[in-house]
């Protein structure tokens, strides 16, 4: 008989092989098996795949929690377009719990009309939420319509076109000196530049220069008790922002002053639902620049009128809306308000105040950061909006 053993690494295995008289013992250690293939995924289904893991809070395991999309979109400035974004969240302290994520969001915007837009925002929370940095920058240009200052030009002039080129920058600093209760500064930064102008929107100016360049130093004091900035669904937002842009600064030829201020609240109705509520003013010294006065409509306040077509030195709106996710990561909204445009007190007309209405869709694009697609309606007016976080 014949007998044979191989001893070789590994979890070794025995075996016998018998042929006639000879008997052979062995041992083997197995090779190990090969993964399969793992089948392509579609094109769809990896998109499905990459959305479907974006809602879980990661801000604990990564540094920064970044998802990005792109998608068509449509606005009565822009006309039709594609818009890319990238959104992150993060935590500055990753043990601490309490505390909302910060948030940052990077866009870009291209439409047929030759309109674009690149830029940043975003709100970096500090030491338990006890300071905060809260930043915008954009730069773009926009093939847009003008009607002149005022209610009146807005409701009766002949729109004229031009091409507004614009850089603006907006960074503060805030620290909270009493629960929720914040003070702090800011610094601003805007160049805007009105080329190829219909003939009678140089009228419109009425002497006004083309471009404007500003520089400005602002206080604020904010009570923010807010849960999530991009998406409250309960809490209490007080703002009052008093910025000075210096004739020394710019080339306005004067000093100027303008003051915005802001009140939300939020309610939690029942699961899934918020009641949200906005006021707002924006208030400007005389001899505000034509593209620094307030404006009313737009993506966030006066949803549906065109943003530009009434403009003066101040203005004051409020509205309010409804939220309810519906089901998974859709949810909708229904809003009404009421905004009035004004040259001063004195000059206030409550029959010149303007109405505004409408619902919306929205998807949760990262957790509590949603997508949204609005159409407001308002006095002879109405438009679409895509954009990224709560209106307010």
């Amino acid at each position: 008989a014949l007998a044979l053993c191989f001893a070789l690494q590994g979890a070794a295995q025995e075996g016998v092989y018998i042929n006639g008289s000879d008997t052979l013992h062995y041992s083997y250690t197995p090779l190990p098996e090969q993964p399969q293939p793992q089948k392509r995924l579609s094109f769809p289904r990896r998109v499905v795949k990459y959305f479907e893991g974006s809602t879980r809070d990661r801000t604990f395991e990564k540094k920064i929690d970044f998802s990005f999309i792109g998608a068509p979109n449509y606005s009565k400035e822009a006309s039709v377009g594609i818009g890319v974004l990238a959104s992150g969240l993060y935590r500055v302290d990753r043990t601490d719990s309490l505390t909302p994520p910060s948030d940052v969001s990077f866009f870009g915007n291209f439409s047929l009309s030759g309109f674009y837009m690149f830029g940043v925002s975003g709100n970096t929370l500090f030491n338990h939420n006890r300071s905060r940095v809260i930043y915008e920058v954009s730069f773009g240009s926009k093939p847009l319509e003008f009607w002149g200052i005022g209610y009146e030009a807005g409701r009766f002039n002949q729109s004229a076109d031009y091409i507004r080129k614009q850089v603006k920058f907006d960074a503060g600093y805030l620290y909270e000196v009493w629960r929720h209760l914040y003070v702090g500064g800011s610094v601003l930064f805007s160049h805007t530049k009105g080329t190829d102008f219909d003939d009678w929107g140089i009228d419109y100016l009425a002497g006004q220069k083309l471009h404007y360049t500003l520089s400005g130093i602002g206080m604020t004091l904010q009570y923010d008790s807010r849960d999530f900035i991009p998406a409250p669904e309960r809490g209490t937002f007080l703002m009052v922002k008093q910025v000075i842009y210096p004739k020394g600064l710019g080339n306005s030829g004067k000093t100027l002053y303008k003051t915005t201020a802001t009140a939300d609240y939020y309610q939690r109705l029942w699961r899934g639902a918020v009641l949200a509520t906005d006021i707002f003013g924006e208030f400007n010294s005389s001899g505000m620049p034509w593209c620094m006065l307030a404006e009313l409509g737009g993506g966030y306040r006066m949803r549906g009128y065109y943003l530009g077509r009434y403009i003066d030195n101040n203005i004051l709106s409020c509205q309010i809306e409804y939220r309810q996710r519906i089901w998974r990561r859709i949810g909708c909204a229904v809003w009404g308000g009421a905004g009035n445009v004004f040259s001063s007190f004195e000059r206030f007309r409550w029959d010149q105040t303007l109405p505004n209405y409408g619902l919306g869709l929205r998807w949760e694009f990262k957790r509590r950061v949603n997508v949204r697609i609005d159409y407001g309606f308002g006095r002879k007016t109405s438009g679409l909006v895509f954009n990224i976080n709560e209106a307010f």
